[in-house]
């Protein structure tokens, strides 16, 4: 049958694009479904703020009266002004393995990109490198975690074939938490903790509540930390407390370290325990009973999972990353964690790479962010 497009336009458009990955990956093993709670505020331009700053269409495929795929164009004119770039964007890319409905949608989205007078195509890539990045390419055998993709292996074959080649790719490494710490770590922990001329401070985050004060302070460090990184795009503080809301009812607080130095953030890294398991059981739907599914995965997790980190640049060298690390992975142990999972990391992120493999971490996956000149 005929492949025809179709504009998302209403509520029950919207439904459709929102719930077809679970029919596409009704029996695929390692995909984690999203929490479709925050999948419907991320479609709402009411609840996120980066529809304010981007065009965006959404279009679903069909074959006959079956629904077949669906993707998601956005022109982030923020990001385009702040880097001088004339980029449209494709993302959510969902589809079975079927090239006519690929071409059909990544044409669908071209030509709206065109039309608005961008000269590149680049994605899978959301509003920002917050959002789910690129398409998976290696590593099908691991279990998806939180806030990545988990398409099939078919996905970037068929991407390449409509004219596309990589942009960039982003790897995932497992860290084993080891009994002991490399002596060079422990070298530098205990020379940071015994100085006598840098004074600072690490609080013990034991309540959720406790971290609030600190959550505009950490977003505005990471506007100026990740300035430099692909894809992303500085916060608003409405966006900080949106992101705030999605994260802390899954975030245990001793998984969140931070060093003050005279009462400012300095340094920061925030863990979560891996939770896929919770997120299957539950479907993705936090109620009736889903949070009960996430909170018995909270406390059985074997794993954990990095979301955000970074040192200030005047603290850099200052031993701040070994003091987090160590304690994070203390903190870790004592909960029975076997395992760190770094989550996305640029491959041109040389430092950051280079500190994962001191601590032994295996490469486990990469996903690439692809490219068509329009």
């Amino acid at each position: 049958m005929e492949v025809t497009i179709k504009r998302v336009e209403t509520k029950s458009d919207l439904k459709k694009f929102i719930y077809l990955p679970a029919e596409i990956h009704k029996d695929h093993k390692t995909w984690l479904p999203p929490i479709y709670k925050d999948e419907w505020n991320f479609y709402n331009p009411e609840k996120n703020k980066a529809f304010s700053h981007s065009d965006t269409i959404l279009y679903l495929a069909y074959r006959g009266d079956m629904i077949a795929g669906r993707i998601m164009g956005i022109i982030n004119k923020l990001y385009n002004e702040l880097h001088n770039e004339k980029n449209g964007r494709f993302f959510a890319l969902e589809t079975y393995d079927d090239n006519e409905v690929v071409h059909s949608l990544i044409t669908a989205v071209e030509e709206w990109a065109r039309q608005k007078g961008m000269e590149k195509l680049v994605g899978p890539l959301g509003f920002s490198d917050k959002d789910p990045q690129g398409a998976q390419i290696e590593g099908f055998n691991y279990q998806t975690i939180i806030a990545t993709v988990g398409n099939f292996e078919y996905l970037p074959r068929l991407i390449e074939q409509q004219g596309y080649s990589k942009k960039v790719d982003l790897h995932d490494y497992l860290i084993t938490i080891p009994k002991e710490f490399p002596p060079i770590y422990k070298k530098v922990y205990d020379r940071i903790i015994s100085r006598n001329d840098f004074r600072f401070e690490m609080p013990n985050f034991t309540r959720k509540s406790e971290l609030k004060k600190y959550i505009v302070p950490v977003f505005r460090l990471m506007n100026e930390l990740y300035a430099h990184i692909y894809g992303f795009v500085p916060l608003e503080e409405e966006e900080m407390f949106m992101l705030a809301d999605e994260y802390l009812p899954i975030l245990k607080p001793e998984f969140v370290k931070a060093v003050l130095v005279e009462g400012e953030i300095a340094a920061f890294v925030i863990a979560m325990p891996e939770i896929s398991e919770g997120i299957k059981k539950s479907k993705g739907h936090l109620f009736p009973f889903g949070f009960i599914h996430l909170l018995r995965s909270m406390n059985k997790a074997k794993g954990m999972m990095l979301l955000l980190g970074g040192v200030k640049h005047e603290y850099r060298y200052n031993g701040l990353d070994v003091l987090l690390g160590i304690n994070l992975m203390r903190a870790a142990s004592k909960h029975g964690m076997k395992t760190i999972e770094s989550h996305l990391i640029l491959e041109t992120n040389k430092v950051m790479i280079g500190e994962v493999l001191k601590v032994g971490g295996k490469l486990i996956k990469k996903f690439r962010i692809f490219q068509k000149e329009l």
